[in-house]
């Protein structure tokens, strides 16, 4: 079963309004939330944690490492 890791952030937090975020940002942070979930399923640990940072990063107001931000772009790939 999938972690309940940020769910209370998420829906209380507009994730691309308060940090300033571009739409990119948003649009990886979205991703990773859908990644993970595929990762989870598959036990792919490298992935999760990859989206983990993704999304910690945006919800902190940071930026993701780009490794990440490329593992999670192109999972589906």
């Amino acid at each position: 079963m999938l972690p309940q890791f940020g769910t209370a952030v998420r829906k209380t937090k507009s994730l691309n309004a308060e940090t300033g975020g571009s739409a990119p940002e948003k649009a990886s942070v979205d991703v990773a939330w859908l990644v993970m979930e595929a990762a989870n399923d598959l036990g792919d640990h490298a992935a999760i944690d990859a989206c983990r940072r993704v999304i910690d990063a945006e919800l902190n107001g940071t930026v993701a490492g780009s490794a990440d931000i490329d593992l999670v772009m192109g999972y589906f790939r």
